[in-house]
């Protein structure tokens, strides 16, 4: 499941973005109101944390604007301004939900999971036979169940939306382990490896592919790639 954070306190922020990462949640932030709906437009998220007091734009504003336009990803007010006029005004402007600061977290992970369970969230991302549950934190192939680390989890999620795409090691260390690539580690190889051989060995169509010196992809059948931003030779797999 991909988060989209909007929110200016870096300390929020952070604090965020590292806890839902690890509930195992794909999550971006943004620290102003005009870089934030231009992710939301740009991108696509299942939820969006939208802070209300925002330099540039306003979380109302942006709230306003992304529904004008028929944006329905689901969003999450999150406001230190607890009056009832501001809690029904952005309601009615089509927010699906609001949480006043300061909150707890693990009330924020209720919420999320209650806009799950009504549907208003994307739950379920599939290719071909493979299934990932977003709410149950579950995947399955032909309606055999696959047990995942959080780390692998991860990994198939980030694969699953983007699937067909040629995806580097680069890549994958920076948005899956959150931190630059070092080329002298095999962390990144290592636990596709392990992936693969969960979600492949006792299949005969095998999805998880290998584009040598450049990086990995998923698909049911070989694609050819001419190259792939941020790649490095020798990779092995």
């Amino acid at each position: 499941m991909r988060i989209l954070v909007i929110e200016d306190e870096q300390k929020v922020a952070r604090f965020l973005k590292k806890g839902l990462e690890a509930e195992g949640y794909e999550v971006e932030t943004a620290a102003d109101g005009k870089t934030g709906e231009k992710c939301a437009r740009t991108e696509v998220y299942d939820l969006i944390l939208l802070d209300v007091l925002l330099p540039k734009k306003n979380g109302f504003e942006i709230l306003r604007d992304l529904r004008k336009d028929e944006i329905r990803t689901p969003i999450l007010m999150l406001t230190a301004r607890s009056a009832t006029e501001d809690i029904v005004g952005g309601l009615d402007q089509g927010a699906d939900d609001y949480l006043t600061k300061p909150f707890a977290f693990n009330v924020l992970l209720a919420r999320i999971r209650s806009l799950m369970r009504r549907g208003t969230v994307r739950t379920k991302l599939k290719y071909a036979d493979l299934i990932l549950d977003t709410v149950a934190h579950t995947a399955s192939r032909s309606g055999t169940p696959i047990e995942l680390t959080v780390r692998e989890y991860a990994l198939i999620e980030y694969f699953l939306r983007h699937r067909g795409e040629l995806i580097s090691r680069q890549e994958l260390s920076r948005d899956i382990w959150g931190y630059n690539f070092d080329p002298g580690t095999n962390v990144v190889d290592v636990y596709v490896n392990h992936l693969r051989k969960k979600i492949d060995a006792d299949f005969s169509m095998k999805l998880l592919q290998t584009e040598r010196g450049k990086g990995y992809y998923l698909s049911d059948k070989k694609l050819s790639f001419k190259s792939a931003k941020g790649t490095s030779a020798g990779m092995s797999a």
